[in-house]
Formats: C-alpha cells, sequence, structure tokens
C-alpha cells in the first residue's frame, strides 16, 4: 500500500497590474465610461490596435480593482500586510502617491475651514467653482481630513510623520503638513483681502514658520504644530528698536539711497517710520492668539498693502527688508543674544512671507 500523499499548500496569484493612465483618471473622479472615451480621443485604439468593447472591459476590470483597493489605500501601510493582492514595491508607491495627490485650487477651498460633514456636503461648489470632479475634491476632502486627525495629536515633526504614516514623498508630505498646520494654527485665510492668495502664496511662509517659530528640534516640546511661546513673548522685546528708530533709519537710508531711484528714496525717507512700526508692532502682538491667526492678514494690510501704494517693486522691497534687517543688528539694541535670535527668526519668515506675497 503506498503511502499516502504530503499536503502542499499551493498558492497561485499574479502581481496586482496598475495602468498609471487609468488610474490617474479613476483617482481624478472620471467614470469607467468617461475614462473610455478619454483614451479613445488619445488614440488608445489605433495604438493597441483593438476595439472600444474590449478596452471598455479592461477598463471596468482596472476600477473595479482600484475600488477594491481603496480601503486599503486609506491606510497605506496595510498594503504590506493584507494578502489579497500581491503589488510590487514600485506600484505601492504610484497607488498611495496617486491617491493622495493634490490640487491646489482645490485645496484652498479647505483653508481656514473645519473640515467637517457639512463642509463635505458643499463640495459640489468647490467642483463647480474649480472644475475638479466631484469625486476627485471628495478624495482631496477625505485625505486631509484623514490625516489631519492621525497626527493632529503626535508629537515630533509633522512632515515627518505624514510621511512615515502614509508613505508619501517628501514633497507631498510637506503639503499636508503645511495644511495640517494651517488648520493647528487656525490661520485666518478667507478674509476678503486673502481671497486671491492661491495655496502656494500659503504654502511658502507657512513652510517658514513651521520651520523658524516652533520649538527647536532638541526641545523635550518639539513638535512643529505648536509654536514655541517663549519666543513670541521674547518678540515683545524687539519694541527696543523703537527707541532707536532714527539711528536705524539713518543707517538705512544711508545703504539704500546708492541703490534707489530718487522716487522710491524719498518714499522711504518720508516712509520709514510707518513701515518700521508695521514690522515691530506685527511682531510685538503675536503672543496673543487672535493676532497670531490674524498674521497674513496682517502682513498683507500692514507691510504689503503700504508698498503698493508707494509703488515700490519687489527688488526694492527685497533690498529694503535685507538692509532693514542688517542695520537692526548693527546697532547693537538687542543686548539680550535671545532677543536678537528672536528678531533674526522673526524676520526670516516676514521676509519669506513678503517675497511670496508682494
Amino acid at each position: 500500500m503506498n503511502a499516502p500523499s504530503p499536503e502542499v499548500d499551493v498558492f497561485i496569484s499574479n502581481y496586482t497590474i496598475v495602468d498609471p493612465d487609468v488610474y490617474h483618471l479613476w483617482v481624478n473622479g472620471y467614470s469607467a465610461s468617461e475614462a473610455v472615451s478619454i483614451l479613445k480621443q488619445y488614440g488608445i485604439l489605433e495604438e493597441m490596435g483593438t476595439t472600444l468593447d474590449l478596452v471598455a472591459s479592461d477598463i471596468l476590470d482596472h476600477y473595479r480593482t482600484y475600488s477594491l483597493l481603496e480601503k486599503i489605500i486609506h491606510y497605506p501601510t496595510k498594503l504590506d500586510q493584507q494578502l489579497a493582492f500581491q503589488i510590487e514595491p514600485q506600484t505601492k508607491h504610484i497607488l498611495v502617491e496617486k491617491y493622495y495627490e493634490i490640487d491646489d485650487i482645490v485645496i484652498r477651498e479647505f483653508l481656514g475651514k473645519k473640515l467637517s460633514s457639512k463642509h463635505r456636503k458643499d463640495l459640489d461648489e468647490v467642483s463647480e467653482k474649480t472644475s475638479i470632479a466631484i469625486k476627485s475634491c471628495r478624495r482631496q476632502f477625505d485625505n486631509v481630513k484623514r490625516v489631519f486627525k492621525a497626527v493632529e495629536e503626535l508629537q515630533g515633526s509633522v512632515i515627518q510623520n505624514i510621511s512615515s504614516i502614509f508613505l508619501l514623498s517628501e514633497d507631498l508630505a510637506k503639503k499636508y503638513g503645511v495644511i495640517v498646520f494651517i488648520a493647528c494654527m487656525r490661520f485666518e485665510t478667507s478674509k476678503r483681502k486673502l481671497q486671491m492668495l492661491t495655496f502656494p502664496d500659503f504654502y511658502e511662509p507657512t513652510l517658514c514658520i513651521m520651520n523658524k517659530w516652533t520649538y527647536p528640534k532638541n526641545s523635550p516640546e518639539f513638535g512643529d504644530t505648536d509654536l514655541d511661546r517663549e519666543f513670541l513673548l521674547e518678540l515683545r522685546e524687539v519694541r527696543v528698536l523703537l527707541d532707536k528708530e532714527k539711528d536705524h533709519k539713518h543707517i538705512v537710508c544711508q545703504k539704500l539711497k546708492p541703490e534707489f531711484l530718487e522716487k522710491t528714496y524719498n518714499s522711504m525717507e518720508v516712509n520709514f517710520r510707518l513701515l518700521s512700526r508695521a514690522i515691530i508692532g506685527i511682531a510685538y502682538n503675536l503672543h496673543h492668539n487672535r493676532d497670531l491667526r490674524g498674521f497674513f492678514l496682517e502682513v498683507v494690510e500692514k507691510i504689503i498693502d503700504p508698498w503698493r501704494i508707494l509703488g515700490w517693486n519687489k527688488i526694492d522691497v527685497m533690498n529694503f527688508l535685507k538692509v532693514y534687517i542688517n542695520c537692526a543688528i548693527e546697532l547693537d539694541v538687542f543686548q539680550d543674544a535671545e532677543v536678537k535670535k528672536a528678531w533674526e527668526r522673526y524676520m526670516d519668515v516676514i521676509t519669506t512671507s513678503v517675497k511670496q506675497l508682494y
């Protein structure tokens, strides 16, 4: 009698194939039939030498697969834990990165608003305003909300937390980090004077705030969704510059006279006090939550608008800021090293903000 054959478990599977073009259309909210029409316009029938029915069937298969994968992509680390799909590393990267991609014009509509179910119901208006498919708007809204909930209470770098939890590239993690930071700080972004600003306009200054105004990395309080409160209090001491306003003005004017046209130079001489006090005034009040939330509005109204009215070009504005900052340090009015450091940290953000927004 023959011995019984040993039992063998056999698992047969193929790697899941992701067509980048089809996945792009699915992610961006196009229906399967819309995807067929678009790819037909791109000449896929001639390129592949196939029929419309076969293309439609293939796209439906892809769409079903992506729909099954979607819940897993919500929590990308689960892609390595699940057994239903065999996915190569580069394919995982495409799946996650594309799914979490954002449209600047859509994200701009979310800034300054609570990520509530009420606002999710208003996404029809966002879709109409931005000409982005409603499904894509919902995906982006839900992604932002999911990322925010996952990292808002975590210590450490919000960008690194996002990158490790959602397996996003550094560039994309930075974008989500900025969105989370703006939400945590409750920055005012929707006032009339700010409505013309785009998401990239907020991105660079906010990233600079995260780098310059949060607790140092070696601090036990480090977390770049919390501002360094001691730094904000130190900023009140920069008012000492007002005591040396005449000297400050004299040195700045002396250094910029060879570089400025006569008209610009004269307007600087006349308006130095206005410009300087606006910069110092914002710094002095940043320790108040209300003033902090209104930072972008303050910069536009009190710093940028006066320069625009005076007719300065961007090069002159940036030259002024550079000389203004350095001359304040040359005056040696900041006896305390911490105040001097606070001044530099503050002006780094002001310079970046003006450069981006002007």
